[in-house]
């Protein structure tokens, strides 16, 4: 039985201000690793380990959970930290306008128990994840950074389509796959 490494998501489109910030954090020397710009997405459902069978069903309750929606705009503005700014581990850029992804995504969660799936025990975060942070070192410089882009302005997206994603993780970095693509 093939398994595959799966989430469903939102793509984000590289954006300058984003790379901006991506840079500035990379220059202080802090141990993390950034996602890739063309890799920074929305996640709105982790899969895990996930059987390739399923994936038409996985398609099936995409487009169950976002029947009768057009595309629509978001708003990338502002960044933070997760879980808080003494322990780091995740730096995020947040979204605004995000309540239909957030309703998305608890759709999605919900009719994805029916094929063995855990419901989310958290709320849907609507957030990118800049980089993933390995340790405190440079800490204070990368709170500065942060600080400097709280209120920034990144981008208005449109949203259109939910996409099935494969990722293969590999030492350089995952490597994500479309399987299926629904459109709004």
């Amino acid at each position: 039985m093939a398994k595959f490494r799966g989430f469903i998501a939102i793509d984000i489109p590289t954006n300058k201000k984003i790379i901006d910030m991506e840079n500035e954090i990379k220059n202080i020397g802090a141990a993390l690793k950034l996602v890739e710009p063309e890799n920074i997405h929305v996640t709105l459902k982790f899969l895990g380990d996930t059987d390739e069978k399923k994936i038409d069903e996985i398609e099936e309750i995409m487009k169950n959970s976002t029947k009768g929606l057009t595309p629509f705009n978001i708003k990338l503005k502002g960044s933070g930290v997760f879980p808080n700014n003494n322990y780091i581990k995740v730096i995020w850029v947040a979204l605004e306008n995000a309540e239909k992804i957030g309703e998305i995504a608890k759709k999605i969660d919900k009719q994805l128990e029916k094929l063995g799936f855990k419901a989310e025990k958290r709320g849907f975060s609507a957030h990118l994840t800049i980089a993933r942070v390995k340790s405190s070192r440079n800490k204070e410089k990368l709170l500065q950074i942060i600080e400097k882009y709280q209120d920034v302005e990144f981008a208005i997206i449109d949203v259109n389509s939910v996409i099935l994603k494969k990722s293969e993780l590999t030492p350089k970095g995952p490597i994500y796959t479309n399987l299926r693509e629904v459109k709004l």
